[in-house]
């Protein structure tokens, strides 16, 4: 199984203020990582270099084997993410975003794609519908539609189940468990819904002020912290840090 994602000792600092501090970690094909951690621990500046939004101060980022910065263009065409703080087009129908996007990527047979992520995503019948008038479970669904439509190897989940209702948000998590297997792509998700990170995750990285303080499966973690789940071993890990 290769690595489709490699962090090697990255680094992001804003002046005097280092946002991620040498940070090393690899996601597998087939893969679905949990990175974890308190607002403003660095979780969002780590996404954003992985994405190539932000450059690293120090460090490397290899995707599928290439470094990031120096295929860019090429890398970003096999990438994707979803975030609920980054909405579509609000004016555009749910097709046409799907068109917008289908087409900035370059994608071939783009009419046969969007019915397929329709079919899988129960989209068929908001194709036609302005986004900007849906509830937030549709938004959602249609936002996963978008950041899937050039069949990414590796895809950045920020937060991918926030204000959802339990039943959309099952319906979401099922369906990347079946989509991961499907395509066999790489999966780094970034959540504060612990038993989503249970559930989905074969492994979790717990980072705090910048830095990766613990990492490994979830029953592992929560085993050799004596806690009863994640979320139990994640305040232990952010308030204390001499329990760490």
């Amino acid at each position: 199984m290769e690595n489709s994602v490699e962090v090697i000792n990255l680094s992001k600092s804003y002046g005097k203020k280092d946002a991620v501090k040498g940070i090393n970690f690899k996601i597998k094909e087939n893969e679905i990582i949990g990175l974890l951690g308190p607002n403003g621990c660095g979780k969002t500046t780590t996404i954003g270099m992985l994405l190539g939004l932000l450059k690293p101060s120090n460090g490397q980022i290899n995707i599928n084997g290439m470094k990031i910065e120096k295929n860019r263009i090429s890398i970003l065409q096999k990438i994707n993410f979803i975030s609920p703080y980054i909405e579509l087009p609000k004016k555009l129908t749910v097709k046409q975003n799907l068109i917008v996007y289908g087409k900035l990527y370059s994608v071939k047979n783009l009419k046969s794609r969007i019915e397929y992520l329709a079919n899988k995503l129960r989209l068929e019948e908001l194709l036609n519908k302005i986004t900007g008038e849906l509830s937030s479970g549709q938004k959602n669904r249609a936002s996963l539609a978008k950041a899937l439509i050039n069949d990414p190897v590796v895809l950045f989940l920020d937060e991918p189940t926030a204000s959802l209702d339990p039943e959309i948000g099952d319906f979401i998590r099922t369906f990347l468990e079946n989509y991961k297997r499907e395509k066999r792509i790489s999966i780094l998700l970034a959540s504060h819904n612990m038993s989503e990170v249970t559930r989905l995750c074969s492994s979790v990285l717990m980072m705090k002020e910048g830095v990766i303080i613990d990492k490994g499966k979830p029953e592992e973690l929560i085993a050799k912290h004596g806690r009863q789940n994640l979320e139990e071993v994640f305040l232990k890990l952010t308030r204390n840090k001499n329990e760490i």
